[in-house]
């Protein structure tokens, strides 16, 4: 008998026996795992039996190989084990000076950007990959600059910039960019309320809104981060960037090929479509055979901003196909789920507005915005919500009933609907197909580091590193709970105490179900709006109070979500779990404290633009003005809007329709489980989330994200399987960092965010310059 390993029949003998075959290849082994560091024999000699130890030891045996079919369509764990290599060298140490100057350095960097970014009218993204490829950069400079020899040497330049060092840098800045929404109360507070606490008090609401959250990562680590089906899609390109960058030339060559052309191809190509020929945004073939129909333009039209639908539309703009996610990395489930949705969606978007569905046809077709009772088919009015306001920022009725009550369109009020719906059926889609992973996040049993449920990356570092006390991260938690207690009484917030602990205990508990249904599917939920109606109705007629209500809750779910997706990273990059618990509470702390400074220094000297309708090409408060319009309408309309027998009573009843949405497709699975129609694959929460997807914002993209996904996680994934693991994940971290570095420059150079604004000459490209639609679909007359 033999069995096979690759391409290689190995002899069913003992693996005593295999493994001196190994030994005579063991050169193959040191060349294979060399680091990257300045080697001697004696390391080489250390490292090949380290190599060849490990190997023998996790030899796999007679029953997991007979029958195996390699490279078969890869499941969870064949994909996390091909895409990102099972090897560790446990003596690179992360703890350097390196890591420290450049992980602090680039925490100030992004936490400044993404503040700035909310006084701008063009928004600014620093994701993960573009701080891989900054950090990578900037570490090899240094690396070569620094001094090697003599105690400065051991110092500031002890070894070759390592994969550890890189990932740490990248975690601390990654923490430091996350945008605090204590920071933009604080803003509109200061500017629309004329409330502006002490520096003491708004570092300490920012502070401990963003850190609470942190608090119950801890008990989640093993339920969410340690098994192996806990894939958390949206990583994979970053940490097969990671590994790539660092792994040896000679096996990494391809993929390096591969990183560099795409990085070159978007970097040089997105100056087409972002500045040079905004056109390329959205082609609809459509819209210009037909240049005078609004019913065109709300179906097909979709480049700019609320236009359309986005219908059949072509998009060659990488910013808007791969902005929120990109399309190479989201699993297949999840794309047929969506698109699903997407296509439900537009006959509910329209089916709502041609039918007049609350008053949609004297409101605009795609908006955010509040709009007054007097809006028409020929003037829409905004709503203004400061004519309702007392001085102390509660709403007077009696302003309102002069006014009116404020509408939503009818895409808005829908897109609440079915967030609801979506937010209610994950709760009970996790509850019936995920309960056991749910249960040990409670559990108190110790994970066995051999069971087959645990990624093998996992039980790497816990072979090699110490374990993370849980205690640590109730010290977290205790201490911003503390510092918030104190903070909303001292700041005069408007929150009771007890809501105050209720919208962390909210947030503490939905982050269990949103953080797996990431992991699991990549797929995440806008759950603030659910939220700010939590708070409407537990503290009525206070904005201000729903505002915090909101940030706490809201924050302690989405930062508990990135502290475990940054531990999943961590995981991958086999980066020793304290180190990568440190460098997060230094990095959000950094960002907290530049977030705070950097309002405070723009809401005084930009005040004036700010407050202003228009803003200016440099400088715009909408996102306050939004947020703040928002918290009105939740925080003191909550009841005149939502409640049973009102205008909007369809939103509240979606968490209904959610709750039951799964369990005819649950239970159809429960008694035909072998049917080929496959009711375990439709998951309702993922098609109602998806049916907001089109309520505001640019859809022009949304055809050629379908295809490409369809394209790379169906047919390549199934049928060109090793160019899929070797190759998928470095391309789309090549195509995200090319576009997210252009676009970086783009915005500080010709798009106003460094002060000056430099408008490419107008032509037939640039359709908009004209007032028009990039697309050539008809305009609103009404806008």
């Amino acid at each position: 008998m033999a069995r096979t390993e690759g391409n290689l029949v190995v002899p069913l003998t003992s693996r005593r026996q295999f493994g001196w075959k190994l030994l005579k290849s063991s050169t193959m082994f040191v060349n294979r795992y060399r680091p990257l560091e300045p080697s001697t024999p004696e390391r080489e000699c250390t490292m090949a039996l380290y190599d060849m130890e490990k190997n023998l030891r996790t030899f796999p045996s007679n029953s997991e190989v007979e029958g195996l079919k390699l490279h078969s369509n890869p499941s969870a764990n064949n994909l996390i084990t091909d895409v990102i290599q099972v090897e560790d060298d446990p003596t690179l140490s992360p703890w350097t000076f390196r890591m420290w100057l450049l992980g602090l350095s680039l925490s100030l960097f992004a936490s400044t950007v993404t503040t700035i970014s909310t006084f701008k009218p063009q928004p600014i993204r620093i994701n993960l990959v573009f701080l891989v490829v900054l950090s990578h950069v900037l570490g090899r400079v240094l690396e070569k600059i620094m001094p090697r020899k003599g105690r400065i040497g051991r110092l500031f330049n002890p070894h070759a910039f390592n994969i550890k060092e890189q990932s740490a840098i990248v975690l601390m800045a990654g923490a430091a960019a996350t945008t605090a929404e204590p920071m933009l109360i604080l803003a509109v507070q200061k500017l629309w309320y004329d409330i502006n606490p002490a520096p003491i008090i708004g570092l300490a609401l920012v502070f401990s809104a963003q850190m609470v959250g942190y608090g119950i990562c801890g008990f989640l680590l093993k339920a969410i981060v340690h098994p192996s089906h806990m894939v958390w899609p949206s990583i994979l390109p970053v940490n097969s960037l990671l590994e790539t960058l660092h792994r040896d030339k000679v096996n990494s060559a391809s993929r390096m090929r591969v990183f560099y052309v795409s990085f070159a191809a978007l970097f040089v190509w997105q100056v087409f479509p972002q500045y040079i020929m905004p056109l390329l945004a959205g082609v609809s073939i459509l819209c210009l055979s037909n240049r005078r129909s609004m019913l065109f333009t709300r179906l097909f039209g979709g480049s700019m901003g609320n236009e359309g639908l986005g219908f059949l539309s072509l998009s060659f703009d990488w910013q808007m196909i791969a902005g929120e996610k990109n399309p190479l990395w989201v699993p297949l489930q999840t794309l047929t789920n969506e698109f699903g949705g997407y296509l439900i969606s537009i006959a509910l978007y329209m089916g709502l507005f041609y039918s007049n569905a609350w008053n949609a046809q004297n409101l605009p077709f795609l908006s955010p915005m509040l709009f007054d009772q007097r809006s028409s088919s020929r003037k829409y009015v905004p709503y203004d919500v400061k004519k309702i306001l007392n001085r102390d920022t509660s709403v007077n009725m009696d302003f309102v009933k002069k006014m009116g009550l404020p509408f939503f369109t009818a895409s808005t009020a829908s897109s609440h609907t079915t967030t609801n719906i979506a937010i209610a059926a994950t709760v009970s889609h996790m509850l019936c197909w995920n309960w056991n992973d749910l249960k040990s996040s409670w559990s108190h049993e110790v994970e066995p580091e051999k069971s087959e449920a645990i990624d093998p990356h996992y039980a790497l570092v816990a072979k090699n590193y110490k374990t993370l006390p849980t205690w640590w991260f109730g010290v977290v938690w205790i201490v911003s709970v503390v510092v918030g207690l104190i903070a909303i009484h001292v700041g005069k917030t408007g929150l009771p105490w007890w809501a105050f602990a209720l919208a962390i205990l909210i947030g503490n508990v939905l982050v269990v179900f949103f953080a797996a249904m990431k992991a699991i599917f990549g797929f995440e939920l806008p759950v603030v709006v659910f939220i700010q109606m939590v708070g409407a109705y537990l503290v009525p007629r206070r904005p201000i109070a729903n505002m915090y209500f909101a940030a706490y809750g809201f924050n302690s779910l989405q930062q508990a979500k990135h502290m475990l997706e940054s531990f999943k990273v961590a995981q991958y990059a086999h980066l020793a779990p304290r180190c990568a618990f440190t460098v997060q509470i230094v990095g959000t702390a950094v960002g907290c404290l530049m977030s705070y400074l950097m309002m405070e220094k723009i809401t005084t000297e930009k005040m004036g633009i700010l407050k202003a309708v228009e803003g200016s090409n440099v400088w715009s408060g909408q996102a306050l003005q939004d947020h703040s319009a928002l918290a009105i309408a939740w925080g003191g309309l909550a009841t005149e809007l939502f409640s049973f027998g009102k205008r909007y009573q369809m939103v509240p009843l979606g968490f209904l329709i959610g709750v039951l949405a799964p369990l005819p497709f649950y239970l159809l699975h429960r008694l035909f489980p072998k049917s080929k129609l496959n009711f375990s694959s439709i998951n309702t929460a993922i098609i109602a989330g998806s049916l907001a997807n089109l309520a505001h914002g640019s859809h022009s993209s949304f055809l050629v994200y379908y295809a490409l996904g369809f394209f790379s996680q169906f047919y390549i994934r199934k049928y060109k399987t090793d160019w899929f693991l070797q190759y998928n994940y470095i391309l789309s971290a090549g195509m995200d960092g090319g576009a997210a570095v252009i676009g970086f420059i783009l915005t500080f150079t010709v798009f106003g965010a460094g002060g000056l604004s430099v408008p490419f000459p107008p032509w037939f490209g640039n359709h908009f310059q004209g007032g028009r639609n990039y697309d050539y679909c008809m305009k609103d007359p009404a806008l």
